[in-house]
């Protein structure tokens, strides 16, 4: 069972980058892998947004698309994903934002996963494990791209 987790220091505050991450409809644009991603409904509500997306993650030859239920809870900084349909046994990713004193934050991204098939997991499970280790890196880029080096008050 696959897991990831990692803890980025950034210049950008919390809710910067909380908006950055939940922009799910742009991640095709920059996040490794991503093909395509559309986000199927999305109800808002008080406090949160529920978002249903399928995303197509391709290497060479390779292209599968999952669906995931995305929980984002901006009073809280946090950004859960789960898991609900496509090659995968399980899914969960969960993003947190702390604020530093200095305006920055702490960004901490965390995914466990599993596919369902051992030979889809044999063929992408390295690729995958690659790429989510390449994800923090990308999102830091895009940050620098949007609100630039030292970030946004």
């Amino acid at each position: 069972m696959p897991q990831y987790e990692t803890t980025r220091t950034v210049p950008h505050s919390p809710r910067q980058m909380f908006d950055l991450v939940a922009d799910v409809e742009r991640y095709p644009e920059f996040l490794p892998l991503c093909e395509a991603l559309s986000v199927r409904s999305r109800k808002d509500g008080d406090a949160k947004s529920l978002l249903i997306a399928d995303m197509t993650v391709g290497y060479k030859k390779i292209r599968e698309t999952f669906t995931s239920q995305v929980l984002l809870k901006p009073e809280d900084l946090v950004i859960d994903v789960k898991y609900l349909d496509g090659p995968f046994k399980y899914l969960d990713n969960k993003w947190t934002f702390e604020p530093r004193s200095d305006g920055g934050c702490e960004v901490r991204f965390f995914i466990d996963y599993e596919f369902k098939s051992m030979v889809l997991g044999a063929l992408m499970g390295a690729m995958f494990d690659r790429a989510f280790r390449m994800f923090a890196e990308a999102f830091e880029k895009r940050a620098r791209k949007i609100y630039g080096e030292t970030g946004v008050s």
